[in-house]
């Protein structure tokens, strides 16, 4: 397909080889393997291909095509994150063929998603609990599915959301193909499989139970939490992507904010955020206009980011399952990728049974803040310009009676302060910066920006 070309996509990957002829021929299938392993375009292809043919067929007998609030096919997932992005890959390709998607979710007003289920849609791609609320309202139905996917099936039963899922599916036709893709079958998922889908054909890819081969994995062992907190603010300084995770909601803002404070660009996402700040965030992250996002364990299933170079897990997630969601956010789609673990002294026995649960072999190294261990991780390190201040700001001081002191001042230290980057001419981020690191981490010397690009990245934000 000339869009899958145009993207850059010639060659399929495994699940998507494996899988397409069944899911093509109408069979049920369940695809196992961890995420990003390419298992949204494996029931993007087949759910539109069909569709459109179906379409073909209705026109050549003489049959409808599209029936308000009434679609063809219903793409279940846990977040409104993972349902954007599965409509961004979904969409394109749709549209090409003639056909509408929609998203439904909460935490935005319904009238919108309501009025576009009116105008006629053909692939619905939702979240549990929303998608209730409207069949419950008798604002859509579901009678027509012909094709349901059930996409991060065991996240949507770590969430609680299997109860809703079985009532949904419940309602749609039993007669219809049913996807189900999950990294694995407990908390309930196998329960899904055996009630809802005929004689399914199982595609596994990979051990989803183990981390990918292509990710490198670093437990960084600190002295205290201001040690802690020096370490971390280095580790987000280089020019690639990178997402830092937060056990808090609170914690996640509060170190956002405190790193864009420090000059180094930072968004936050978690669930205290609305769904325009959230849906903000992530494309100014996605886009690359931020390259650091702290997250909670939200966006642990929720972003798929290519070219992700360091995850870093701030705080220790309290599960090896989390671990591993977490840094599934790089070494995606065969790239390279780095793992970090920062870890306290407390810490040291829980962060031990996470990583044995989690088959992971990297022993603590003692870092400090400037740790050579640290420069290498880094890798390239961005350049951030200091804003010109506000014009209230630049007005001159007015004089203080002769022998009246002067307050503040102690606390700019010698931080700089900014919203933007400029990077280096001809840098990138990525594989150059990984084969820096490999010849010994000589990327840190690199990273000044030269006067001239800095002043251009401060003038185009201007």
């Amino acid at each position: 397909m000339k869009h899958l070309t145009d993207a850059g996509i010639t060659t399929p990957f495994p699940i998507q080889a494996a899988s397409l002829n069944d899911t093509l021929a109408g069979t049920d299938v369940l695809g196992r393997g961890r995420t990003g392993s390419g298992k949204t375009l494996a029931f993007s292809l087949p759910v539109v291909t069909r569709l459109a043919r179906e379409t073909a067929q209705n026109k050549a007998a003489g049959r409808r095509g599209l029936r308000s609030a009434a679609p063809r096919a219903l793409v279940l997932c846990p977040t409104r994150e993972l349902a954007n992005q599965i409509d961004a890959v979904m969409k394109p390709i749709a549209q090409a063929l003639g056909l509408r998607t929609a998203t439904i979710f909460g935490g935005v007003a319904q009238s919108r998603q309501v009025t576009a289920l009116n105008q006629g849609v053909d692939i619905v791609i939702a979240c549990p609990g929303r998608l209730e609320d409207l069949l419950n309202q008798r604002l859509l139905t579901l009678d027509d599915i012909s094709i349901t996917v059930l996409d991060e099936a065991d996240h949507m039963a770590d969430l609680g959301f299997l109860p809703g899922v079985k009532r949904i599916m419940d309602r749609t036709p039993r007669e219809g193909q049913r996807l189900l893709f999950s990294a694995t079958l407990d908390n309930g998922v196998d329960v899904l499989v055996k009630r809802f889908l005929k004689n399914p054909v199982t595609h596994s890819v990979d051990d989803a139970a183990a981390p990918p081969p292509q990710m490198t994995h670093h437990i960084l062992a600190v002295a205290d939490k201001d040690a802690k907190k020096e370490v971390v603010h280095q580790l987000a300084q280089g020019t690639g992507r990178r997402v830092l995770f937060m056990r808090t909601k609170h914690q996640a803002k509060k170190l956002a904010k405190q790193l864009t404070a420090a000059g180094v660009p930072a968004v936050d996402l978690h669930g205290n955020l609305g769904q325009g700040a959230r849906e903000r965030n992530l494309a100014a992250f996605s886009s690359g206009d931020v390259k650091v996002m702290v997250a909670t364990d939200i966006a642990a299933r929720g972003i798929h980011v290519d070219e992700v170079e360091l995850v870093v897990h701030v705080d220790p997630p309290a599960e090896h399952k989390a671990y591993l969601h977490r840094s599934g956010r790089t070494a995606r789609a065969g790239s390279v990728g780095d793992v970090v673990t920062v870890m306290l002294p407390e810490e040291r026995g829980d962060v031990r049974d996470l990583t044995r649960k989690a088959r992971i072999a990297a022993r603590p190294q003692p870092v400090a803040p400037g740790d050579p261990v640290i420069t290498a991780l880094v890798g390239e390190v961005a350049a951030y310009v200091k804003p010109a201040p506000p014009v209230e700001q630049q007005q001159p001081a007015r004089k203080k009676p002769q022998g009246q002191r002067s307050g503040g001042g102690q606390g700019g230290g010698g931080r700089r302060t900014g919203q933007g980057a400029a990077q280096t001419p001809g840098t990138s981020s990525g594989g150059r910066n990984r084969r820096r690191r490999g010849r010994g981490g000589q990327g840190a010397a690199g990273g000044r920006a030269t006067q001239g690009a800095a002043q251009g990245a401060s003038r185009g934000r201007r």
